[in-house]
């Protein structure tokens, strides 16, 4: 099945109308992120795994619901729940207090039986420090900033430095987006979260990948250097969409599967996912391309200013 199969798009055309877009998406993530510091006190609504504190998973006999956890917890103001993957099977949040983790498994253990009687086990209990939480913040940017070299470093041996920068380009505007919208929505950043940030990366990058080896294979032919360079990138991208929207079909429609069906733990890990495929595919048709174009613009200019001033100091007095 060969989807779009004789399309012929002006998608370079509209370059400027999405550049548009992009900048709103990123500034209203950015200013989601300001206002979280104000009222939350960080940039992103960081969970367990990175701002220290305690993690209790229980298993009930009986069939209970995460609002009825919730409620013998203290509701809205206690800690947070989220069903595990059992039917019965919940883990328990608890931020870093001043109470030691044995404490922690007590109080909820009080409150548990309080409400429920004793039908339930504490089946796992584990705290993350304030250290630990901060260096796992710091090697999650280190992991995103490596990937962003190793992806010019590749680029430039595979293709070109200019390929390798448009794609950095591309990359850092889907992360950017990304980040924005976990900002926006306060999406609770956890180690899965970051592992689908990091697999964003990847998608993006493959995506691009595919649009940039069609433009070099173009560019290879006879005659191409002397053609619109506009239109061969533009070309390029449209043969090369039926495979990108059959990839990213089926990649979303085993996403939403995911999303829909699946357990609640995998949930902010499955939407963020989502995003990213969406975002990747619009960014390596509305972005890479159109950013290898100006990057390939810019150093055609700086070479012709190069070769004039050469040909100025050449011209004797």
């Amino acid at each position: 099945m060969r989807l779009f199969n004789h399309a012929s798009y002006h998608f370079i055309e509209k370059r400027r109308t999405a550049y548009v877009i992009s900048a709103i998406v990123i500034l209203a993530g950015i200013a989601g992120m300001v206002f979280n510091v104000f009222a939350i006190g960080n940039w992103q609504n960081y969970g367990v795994d990175f701002t220290g504190g305690s993690l209790v998973q229980v298993h009930f006999e009986d069939d209970v619901t995460v609002q009825d956890v919730r409620s013998a917890l203290g509701g809205v103001s206690g800690p947070e729940v989220t069903r595990f993957s059992g039917e019965n099977e919940f883990v328990i949040r608890a931020q870093l207090s001043d109470a030691t983790i044995d404490e922690v498994r007590t109080g909820i253990e009080t409150q548990l039986t309080q409400a429920f009687g004793p039908t339930y086990e504490v089946s796992r209990t584990e705290l993350v420090g304030p250290k630990i939480g901060s260096e796992l913040q710091s090697k999650a940017a280190l992991a995103i900033l490596f990937s962003f070299v190793l992806t010019l470093i590749y680029l430039a041996i595979r293709f070109e430095l200019r390929f390798g920068m448009a794609a950095v380009i591309a990359t850092l505007h889907d992360i950017l987006i990304t980040l924005g919208f976990l900002a926006v929505f306060r999406v609770e950043i956890m180690l899965p979260t970051v592992a689908a940030i990091l697999t964003i990366v990847g998608y993006s990058l493959n995506d691009t990948i595919v649009v940039f080896d069609r433009i070099r294979e173009n560019l290879g032919k006879k005659g191409a250097r002397k053609q619109d360079q506009a239109e061969l990138v533009n070309r390029s991208i449209n043969e090369t969409l039926p495979r990108t929207v059959l990839t990213s079909g089926t990649t979303l429609a085993v996403l939403m599967a995911l999303l829909i069906l699946g357990p609640a733990v995998i949930r902010d890990f499955s939407l963020v996912l989502i995003l990213g495929v969406v975002i990747g595919t619009y960014s390596s048709i509305f972005v890479a391309s159109p950013a290898l174009l100006e990057i390939e613009k810019r150093m055609r200019d700086r070479s012709k200013k190069k070769k004039l001033h050469k040909a100025a100091d050449a011209v004797p007095v």
